[in-house]
Formats: C-alpha cells, structure tokens, sequence
C-alpha cells in the first residue's frame, strides 16, 4: 500500500527546521509536556495533543500552519491537521 499524502504536503517546498529542543511556551509557563511536535512551515516547536496545553494543536489554530511533525527520539512521522492525516 502506497503512503498517502495531501495537498498540503506536496505544496511544502522545503520543511523548516525545529526552533528549539523545548516547548517554549510550557517553559514561560512552568509547565511540562508528554511529546514535542516541530511546525514544518516555520519550525516553532509545541506539544502534542497529549500534553494539557497542546500548543502545537493551538500554533495550528492560530497560525494555520497544518503540517507538524514528530521531534521525538525515533519517531520519523508527519502530521496534517487541516487532513487529519498521518505521513510516514
């Protein structure tokens, strides 16, 4: 089975670099998170949707920027929001 993309993937020219190693936002607040998620259009990095802030969901909302992907150890997958689709 072919991997599926979306529009939004094929029209990203060139995937943005992660802006840090933290959330940053959670760091201003004290604050901790389960998993980060780094922006593929401007590189901010938030938490993911299991952490209590979701700030990557909410960089999403704000932003709309859809696309995101994991910066965790080991996890090499890209995330759609506007597709609610996963791309390895």
């Amino acid at each position: 089975m072919a991997d599926q993309t979306c529009q939004h993937f094929q029209e990203l020219e060139r995937a943005a670099d992660p802006s840090s190693k933290v959330c940053d936002q959670c760091v201003a607040m004290g604050d901790r998170w389960v998993h980060l998620r780094s922006c593929l259009i401007c590189g901010q990095v938030g938490c993911c949707d299991n952490s209590k802030n979701r700030h990557a969901r909410n960089h999403y909302e704000s932003e709309g920027h859809p696309l995101m992907r994991s910066i965790e150890p080991l996890e090499f997958w890209r995330y759609c929001f506007a597709d609610h689709l996963v791309v390895k």
